[in-house]
């Protein structure tokens, strides 16, 4: 399937009709439906299906540490500046990989090397600030992982940094040490938003940043910015999207900030008089929309853009963007495992999460078992739902021979029979102008893309079940 045209139309009064609290459908049933009588031996039997299908791999690992909270931040992380909190995390990370890989390969040990049959695709290390660490605790990391799994040699191998913790030799040995692709937060240029978010980072120093990450080779950057922050404006949001333009990135997220202080207290620090209004959040949007896609950058859904030759747009065209916990990839499905607190993998038919406290973590490990909390295995409906959602957020458009063909699904699915319970909603979609209906599937016009999410959730059973408190609005 060759997706249509990315373009985005904006219409207000729409907006504002659909904007609810919504989740992000990085995954299909959303991490939210995760329980914890899930068993270990439900993840054994996925990985076995995997290790069977040879199914590739993707691999995450959640390093916590910061330095010092950002008042807007909605990540687990741990907030220290005893970095001798490190070595001793390390050390149950790497336990925790040899864990899994000793599933995946049984019987190889922990200086074994993982079946070369199901090779890591992608890899991404987030946290927290990964770059909390020192170089040498990186290739410790990196070395352990190395020892245990088979590396695509075209493998997406990224990592977040804070900038501020970031020096030209540091970004430097990280792309000598193999990564390829970084990611680091703006979040705004303006100096009183980033006071009153408890991020303070100069100018100079992010352009600074972005020309060593360009100087060391990285074949991509990321950056996120987020609107609804304290103090901003229209116009001071535009001259951070004018200097984002600037630094040239390839990628660029815009996140709606959720304010959720009964989730996150921390967001108590900062002046909620003194956000943006509704309306001002809407022509904050509007605005960056614009000035992004003037710039030559392609609205890839949700709220992320990049640059018309960047593998991610190329891969939406060819209708080939997959989508997963660690967002959107250009990879093909794999089996994601995640390694460290609060991780979620997502293999064959399960999720599960780790612990999320470093206490529970560690005695799960000394115990010899998976620090597993919580999880789910997915129905087969849940499976035929996931990949309606999967493929609206990825290509704004579905059919049913699209699906079968795309997701191999053993079903003969009849789209208007099968989803005859939904037909209504995409009805009442379809009268606002959000879709367009064919025989066996639909497509999202422009005016429907900033409204994904909400297409989407037509297809969620789970959601009227749910508190929906715990998730951001849609715009």
């Amino acid at each position: 399937m060759q997706c249509l045209s990315q373009s985005v139309e904006f219409d207000a009064k729409l907006l504002q009709k659909y904007n609810q609290a919504l989740p992000r459908y990085t995954s299909y049933p959303p991490a939210t439906e995760l329980r914890p009588d899930f068993s270990p031996e439900q993840l054994q039997r996925a990985i076995a299906q995997g290790n069977a299908q040879q199914t590739p791999l993707s691999l995450y690992c959640h390093l916590p540490f910061c330095e010092q909270a950002c008042y807007f931040c909605g990540c687990n992380t741990i907030i220290t500046r005893r970095k001798a909190v490190i070595q001793p995390y390390l050390e149950d990370l790497i336990r925790h990989i040899n864990q899994v890989a000793d599933l995946i390969t049984p019987g190889s040990g922990s200086d074994g090397i993982v079946n070369a049959h199901r090779p890591v695709e992608q890899m991404h290390w987030g946290g927290g600030t990964p770059n909390y660490l020192s170089i040498e605790q990186v290739e410790y990391l990196w070395d352990a992982l190395h020892r245990r799994f088979v590396f695509s040699p075209d493998a997406e191998i990224s990592i977040e940094i804070n900038p501020c913790a970031a020096d030209r030799d540091y970004i430097f040995a990280l792309k000598r040490i193999g990564f390829n692709r970084i990611s680091f937060g703006i979040q705004d240029f303006d100096p009183q938003v980033q006071t009153a978010v408890n991020r303070i980072q100069p100018e100079a120093m992010l352009f600074d940043v972005m020309r060593w990450i360009r100087e060391a080779g990285f074949l991509s950057v990321n950056v996120d910015l987020i609107y609804g922050l304290p103090f901003q404006t229209l116009e001071t949001f535009r001259t951070t999207v004018e200097k984002t333009k600037a630094l040239n990135p390839d990628r660029v997220a815009v996140f709606n900030f959720a304010y959720v202080p009964w989730m996150k207290p921390i967001q108590k620090k900062m002046p909620v008089e003194a956000m943006p209004s509704a309306a001002e959040k809407l022509a904050i949007l509007q605005m960056t929309i614009a000035e992004l896609t003037a710039d030559g950058y392609v609205f890839i859904g949700m709220d992320h853009f990049a640059k018309p030759n960047d593998e991610l747009a190329i891969a939406q065209r060819a209708g080939e963007l997959h989508r997963n916990f660690q967002g959107y990839t250009t990879k093909p499905e794999s089996d994601l495992l995640g390694f460290g607190i609060t991780s979620i993998s997502m293999v064959q038919d399960v999720y599960l999460q780790n612990h999320k406290r470093l206490k529970d973590f560690t005695e799960a490990l000394d115990q010899g078992e998976l620090p597993l909390a919580k999880g789910v295995q997915l129905s087969h409906d849940d499976l035929i739902r996931r990949t309606v959602i999967m493929e609206l957020m990825c290509e704004f458009q579905v059919t049913a021979a699209d699906l079968v063909e795309k997701y191999h699904l053993d079903v003969d699915l009849n789209f208007n029979e099968y989803f005859a319970q939904e037909l209504p909603a995409l009805d009442a979609l379809e009268a606002d102008g959000l879709i367009h209906r064919w025989r066996d599937g639909f497509v999202v016009t422009p005016i429907g893309r900033l409204l994904i999410r909400n297409v989407a959730a037509v297809f969620d059973t789970y959601l009227a079940q749910r508190n929906t408190q715990v998730f951001s609005r849609s715009i």
